[in-house]
């Protein structure tokens, strides 16, 4: 008569698919919430609503404050990293004069020891001499304890015995950079939006997170899921359907009436963070294999949709 355990079938060198089905094995797909999704009045840095919002000829919408002090920290970043840069530049023509001056020393004294010495001296190319220009076992060289210790020390793993690699500092780039879309950013590109907010909202909602935001031109609620154009001479804010309704064949704000061109209506980005997708595709998947020999579940990030 069998035993439980040969029923469990846990005596096996491998595992069977109900065991890796009961550890998690495989790919996890989970559809994102509205918590991991940010909207699209939030600023890309902060993640918090916008206050007097600036947008890029690419869509990013920021606080004016936090890009300011982004594209500062990037100009001190770039000035540090050129000081560094000019410094390095400044040792290398240092040290290739002292050499030149080494060797034009060197030379003279070979001249000088060969014309007007009792002992004739030698070329570099006959004779082999060391990093300090000392002629073999007719050179003598004083040298301290510690020097001595350390070039008959084998304990090469020691930091006080191993070399220093010089570091190149390569020549820094003096561009800004968007810190959403990774693209050329200069602060005279940023233009100012401005949302219109629903009239007929109840006077208790008078926090910042609670306000809505309507079209101008259709009064239709501002959402995640439309796709939103601003104009970049005004900073109106429109719904695309709108926008490709009316602005594009008017070639001016309905706001404001001024005049604008197609370069001008800018789509604004929406949706995920670095966090999370965003757009049409709002699932996640983590995919989780099995550890070799150990049994346990190690999580492997995949592709997010």
């Amino acid at each position: 008569m069998p035993q439980r355990h040969s029923k469990n079938n846990n005596d096996l060198a491998f595992f069977t698919y109900e065991e890796k089905r009961k550890l998690g094995y495989g790919t996890q797909r989970e559809r994102l919430g509205r918590d991991s999704i940010k909207p699209f009045d939030a600023c890309c840095l902060c993640l918090k609503p916008l206050v007097d919002p600036l947008c890029c000829q690419k869509g990013h919408v920021f606080c004016k404050e936090c890009i300011l002090e982004c594209l500062l920290a990037q100009k001190k970043d770039i000035k540090r990293k050129l000081a560094a840069h000019a410094a390095q530049q400044k040792q290398e023509k240092e040290e290739e004069e002292e050499k030149l001056m080494l060797q034009k020393a060197r030379e003279l004294d070979a001249f000088d020891q060969q014309n007007h010495g009792a002992v004739p001296q030698y070329s570099d190319r006959s004779q082999v001499r060391d990093k300090n220009g000392f002629h073999g076992a007719n050179s003598v060289k004083v040298t301290s304890y510690e020097e001595e210790a350390l070039r008959n020390m084998k304990a090469f793993w020691l930091p006080s015995a191993t070399p220093d690699a010089p570091v190149k500092v390569e020549t820094p780039s003096t561009d800004t950079i968007c810190p959403e879309g990774k693209e050329k950013l200069k602060l005279k590109s940023l233009f100012p939006i401005y949302f219109t907010e629903e009239s007929n909202e109840p006077k208790n909602k008078s926090k910042a997170l609670e306000i809505s935001y309507i079209c101008p031109s259709c009064k239709v609620t501002l959402t995640n899921t439309l796709s939103l154009v601003a104009v970049s001479t005004c900073g109106h804010v429109f719904c695309k359907k709108c926008s490709d309704k009316f602005l594009a064949a008017d070639k001016s704000c309905l706001v404001c009436n001024k005049g604008c061109k197609e370069r001008n209506l800018v789509c604004l980005e929406k949706g995920g963070t670095g966090f999370a997708g965003h757009g049409n595709h709002l699932e996640a998947t983590e995919f989780k294999h099995l550890g070799s020999g150990s049994g346990l579940g190690l999580w492997k990030p995949a592709t997010k949709s």
